[in-house]
């Protein structure tokens, strides 16, 4: 994707005179480029990656890099900051962090990563790339009416996938500066995300190694592949120095073995089993399972499991989930796939039991609650999914996944203007006012709500429309 130079296209913008020196971060950086207007410009962003094609909009894949994510937050220099770690479906070696706390993973970086310490360092370098407000230093002493300009570009450039030369006209109009030239600009920052990444992941109780291990395996590929550098090196310029650094650090503190946790085996083993055809998948995992070239053995079969279910090879599928149980491997992965299947064979009931149980054993699954609602109304338990996904929304009032699910629960009880006003929360929460507003205008129009329900579209239509005034004028 294009994103991918995204901070150095941005960093395009900075004044030649700004080249001498960065500019210290304090309220200088702060009153030119505020936290706020870093989270409006990565909204901007975000509300075309949540349209392209390569967003892995996976539940799983989502929770765990999130779970990952704020352990590592949590020992971070700016710990109360909101991040949202996402994952892009691309073989490529890339992870890059966008502003508002937005981070995202390509899938070719967690299947690279040797370990989850390893993929640990880059999200903990991404980090501090957001805590140290290295954008925000980018593009300091701008004046603020460059910041929607900004965001076009990059708006520009997401929209460019299928069109290269719409990027170049983009860049050329507001006449970028060299990529490379601003990636040499970036190193003093590449050099502060590494060292308080490092003590994020000292913190955070991963292998320290973690980190420079990874960088010095894309160095290596690098020199390799010249002319096919990994994207990571393209916008992360890696130097020995760097590398020699962070192996100094790591060489102070006593080793110890950190193992992996059953997720990241899982979640890599899953995003292997939907690369290439499904056939291909299969035999990959069975030479694995034959080779005896696991890691973890339970990883290769839950992988195998979900290589049989993309076939609709489900008496496969049912035999690997078999040998998973026998083996008492307690995931919610697990229990997710063992429920998902009982849909796939036409038994929602079981799978609503299942997910019942599921839901008691891992209440906070974002998975689970989501297969759950499904299941119940799949059921015609709409009423049971309601309240399931009202309890929800306590928890994560921003989740437009949930709006979604109550949207259908409404519309299966013939409550039409509760269906619409759901549906606009849902767009609202992706970005998109004006889908947002006409589907509370149709709501308006469906009369068969109370004078406090009308009311509160009328309200809430303000709201949007006052909104989607101000984002004009920006």
């Amino acid at each position: 994707m294009r994103i991918l130079y995204l901070l150095a296209l941005l960093a395009s913008f900075i004044p030649s005179s700004m080249a001498d020196g960065l500019p210290d971060l304090g309220e200088a950086s702060q009153s030119a480029f505020s936290p706020q207007q870093e989270r409006r410009i990565g909204d901007a962003i975000m509300r075309d990656i949540y349209r392209d094609s390569h967003y892995l909009d996976d539940a799983e894949v989502s929770e765990y890099l999130n779970n990952l994510g704020y352990r590592l937050v949590s020992h971070s220099p700016d710990n109360q900051r909101d991040f949202e770690f996402f994952a892009i479906k691309d073989g490529t070696l890339n992870a890059f962090a966008l502003p508002g706390g937005y981070i995202g993973v390509h899938t070719g970086l967690i299947l690279a990563a040797q370990n989850e310490s390893e993929l640990a360092g880059v999200l903990a370098h991404e980090i501090a790339h957001v805590t140290q407000r290295h954008l925000a230093r980018l593009i300091a002493g701008q004046q603020q009416s460059t910041l929607p300009s900004l965001a076009a570009l990059a708006l520009a450039i997401l929209a460019s996938r299928s069109n290269p030369q719409l990027a170049s006209a983009a860049i050329t109009t507001v006449q970028a500066k060299s990529i490379q030239n601003q990636l040499d600009f970036t190193r003093d920052h590449e050099k502060e995300a590494d060292r308080i990444g490092f003590q994020i992941m000292k913190q955070s109780g991963f292998d320290t190694n973690g980190m420079s291990n990874f960088f010095e395996r894309l160095q290596k590929y690098n020199r390799v592949y010249e002319n096919n550098a990994p994207e990571y090196l393209r916008t992360h310029p890696l130097t020995n120095d760097r590398i020699a650094d962070m192996q100094n650090r790591a060489a102070n503190i006593p080793y110890r073995q950190v193992p992996d946790s059953m997720d990241f085996q899982l979640i890599r083993a899953k995003l292997r089993a939907f690369q290439g055809h499904p056939e291909q998948a299969i035999a990959s995992f069975k030479e694995i399972l034959n080779d005896k070239k696991y890691t973890y053995e339970a990883s290769a079969h839950f992988g195998l499991a979900n290589a049989y279910m993309r076939a609709r090879n489900f008496a496969g599928a049912n035999n690997e989930l078999n040998i998973l149980k026998k083996s008492n491997v307690n995931n919610a992965m697990v229990a997710n796939f063992e429920a998902q299947l009982k849909i796939a064979v036409g038994q929602p009931e079981s799978a609503t039991e299942l997910y019942r149980a599921a839901f008691k054993h891992y209440p906070g699954n974002r998975a689970i609650a989501y297969g759950y609602a499904e299941s119940l109304l799949q059921g015609k338990h709409s009423r049971e999914a309601l309240q399931l996904i009202q309890d929800q929304l306590r928890s994560y009032p921003s989740d437009a996944k949930l709006y979604d699910l109550q949207a259908q629960g409404y519309a299966a009880q013939g409550k039409n203007l509760l269906q619409h006003q759901s549906l606009a929360e849902a767009y609202f929460r992706r970005g998109n006012l004006t889908a947002a507003i006409e589907q509370l205008q149709i709501a308006q129009k469906t009369k068969d709500g109370d004078f406090y329900q009308a009311s509160i579209i009328e309200a809430r239509m303000k709201e949007l429309r006052a909104l989607d005034a101000e984002s004009k004028k920006q």
